[in-house]
């Protein structure tokens, strides 16, 4: 191959499919440090046509032959060949000219090792550097890891949201024009992406509740409980109803003509147009005025009063706050969501702790079906990468617990989003909590420290490169190092994540400290004034007063925070308490 030559230390004993045995000579003539042959180390074995990389993932001095002068055995996974001529050798995945019994094997060198990892063209983005060799930069494919999907795997504490937040910023250097929408469940991203996101959250969001369809808004009525059998069937009944009696009022109003009948508008409770309450009630009572029995009535004053209790509560002012008023404002609800255009700003960071905790699920379902199904009807013509925060809570693996039409919508995204332009990036602490086929759809994996057993075995199983041995380090990584994987890696590779500047930190890992500030000043006035925020998380009135907490518009408060870091709390992080999983 013409590439720098070193002295062999080992020789092929066994080969059997994409793995090989080692056998370690004795009389090697290289130093001590050199040829430490440990786990994780690339070596290459010398073949006639090829050279082949692969990776030792076990070292063991037993059963070695007795009739050679070896001092250890190591097992490899054979990655990949080297090929071409020595001026311009080029690196591919998989291996054609399998060794034979005897071929040399020496520690990869430093140029094979850049021959490997050289970017294979302009679509790369600058993650980290090699484990083994620190002056090599780790590269990701950003067209694999999209268009095939990726996770971020990793315990807490690891780095896993400061790797998310690298990752992110580094596609919207490669792709500026692609429309990314990220999931926040703890609000810590608000401030990663400066001026290239909007940052949404209860205050500042409009999903009219008209855009949820059937399953999505029996949740958000009944508090996420399961529906009342008599009830359920009466909103089957009048949510079409009021659908179509809100078209022909529309429809009235631009033709001068007298409202025709409302069942004359054929629509089913999912279909994505607006309706009024007040309709709702309305069908809802006159429905009721026609029973002649008392006793029959209840279930329709309890749906009336169900409506009423929620449409009432501020805390809902995002679903509801033109609840009678009407208008078809879906293409600003989408073109705001999912920034259509993107004016320099495209991406939105979703900030859900503030939500009720109750109606979580219901809107992140209402997310994921709508990035899904404009993908679909638009045919592609505007990729959105959507990235979910915490997705085992959404996609559990264990079907009775969660919100069946939240799994749904994310599992069409995992399955069917790379047709229609809808990619998916999942980030969790708990793989083995996620639904086996969604995470089975992401060809790109970063795996950061995971340490239970369960998590290590769902990885096994859902990886198919030829290097799901290398699993085996997951326990043993280090803060900061990730085991990289699939479509988007030349190789299955662990590499350390570059430092993130800063002002793109997750802000929980930016302020947040164990200890308080002696300086913070947590006296009475302070209590109250957090307080204050508090309450006003729940109610419509001005919050702002004297107390020095006003409510400013998310952009700018990321920019400079209304609790000062040296009071050691994060504003963002006054939420209701999380619903636990149903």
């Amino acid at each position: 191959m013409g590439l720098t030559t070193v002295t062999s230390f080992g020789r092929v004993i066994t080969v059997r499919g994409s793995l090989a045995r080692v056998g370690l000579l004795a009389t090697s003539q290289m130093g001590t440090s050199e040829i430490r042959a440990t786990v994780g180390r690339f070596v290459c074995l010398r073949g006639a046509v090829s050279t082949i990389v692969a990776m030792i993932t076990e070292v063991s001095s037993e059963n070695l032959p007795v009739s050679d002068n070896y001092i250890a055995s190591a097992s490899v996974d054979l990655l990949g060949e080297i090929l071409g001529p020595a001026d311009r050798p080029k690196f591919q995945r998989g291996v054609t000219n399998y060794p034979t019994i005897g071929d040399t094997v020496d520690l990869i060198t430093h140029q094979e090792l850049r021959t490997v990892y050289a970017p294979s063209g302009s679509d790369q983005i600058d993650v980290g550097t090699l484990q083994q060799d620190p002056s090599i930069t780790a590269y990701v494919d950003v067209e694999e890891m999209l268009s095939k999907h990726f996770a971020v795997l990793g315990s807490t504490g690891v780095g896993k949201s400061t790797g998310v937040s690298l990752l992110l910023n580094e596609i919207l250097k490669s792709r500026p024009n692609l429309r990314i929408f990220l999931l926040d469940v703890h609000n810590e991203y608000g401030r990663c992406f400066g001026s290239r996101a909007q940052v949404l959250n209860p205050r500042n969001l409009k999903l009219p509740f008209w855009l949820f369809n059937f399953e999505e808004i029996v949740d958000v009525l009944f508090g996420g409980r399961p529906g009342v059998p008599d009830e359920l069937d009466v909103l089957a009944e009048v949510i079409p109803a009021a659908k179509g009696l809100y078209t022909q009022y529309q429809n009235s109003d631009r033709l001068g003509l007298k409202r025709a009948d409302s069942r004359t508008v054929s629509y089913t409770a999912d279909t994505p147009v607006p309706y009024r309450l007040v309709d709702l009630i309305s069908l809802i009572d006159e429905r009721m005025g026609k029973l002649e029995n008392r006793s029959s009535r209840i279930v329709y004053h309890k749906l009336i009063s169900r409506i009423e209790t929620v449409r009432n509560d501020p805390r809902y002012t995002f679903m509801f706050d033109s609840a009678n008023v009407g208008g078809d404002t879906m293409a600003e609800v989408i073109s705001h969501l999912f920034r259509l255009p993107s004016n320099g700003r495209p991406m939105t960071v979703m900030q859900l702790a503030g939500f009720p905790a109750e109606v979580i699920d219901s809107v992140v379902s209402v997310l994921c079906r709508m990035a899904f199904d404009f993908g679909l009807w638009s045919d592609g013509v505007s990729p959105l990468l959507f990235v979910c925060e915490e997705a085992h809570r959404y996609a559990s693996a264990d079907r009775s617990i969660g919100f069946g039409p939240t799994r749904k919508a994310i599992s069409r995204i995992a399955k069917e989003g790379r047709k229609y332009g809808v990619y998916l990036g999942l980030v969790t602490q708990r793989p083995a909590e996620l639904d086996a086929t969604i995470i089975s759809q992401c060809n790109t994996l970063f795996t950061m420290r995971l340490a239970n057993e369960r998590d290590q075995s769902l990885l096994r199983s859902a990886v198919s490169d030829a290097a799901a041995n290398l699993l085996s380090f997951v326990p043993s990584l280090g803060t900061r190092e990730v085991l990289a994987f699939g479509e988007g890696v030349a190789l299955p590779t662990r590499l350390r994540f570059k430092e993130v500047p800063a002002h793109q930190l997750p802000r929980s890992e930016a302020t947040i400290a164990t200890s308080p500030s002696v300086t913070a000043g947590h006296d009475l006035h302070f209590v109250g004034a957090v307080l204050e925020r508090w309450r006003g998380a729940t109610s419509n009135r001005d919050v702002s007063g004297d107390s020095g907490f006003s409510e400013r518009p998310v952009s700018r408060a990321v920019e400079a925070p209304m609790l000062q870091p040296s009071m050691g709390l994060d504003p963002d992080r006054f939420s209701l308490l999380k619903k636990p999983l149903r």
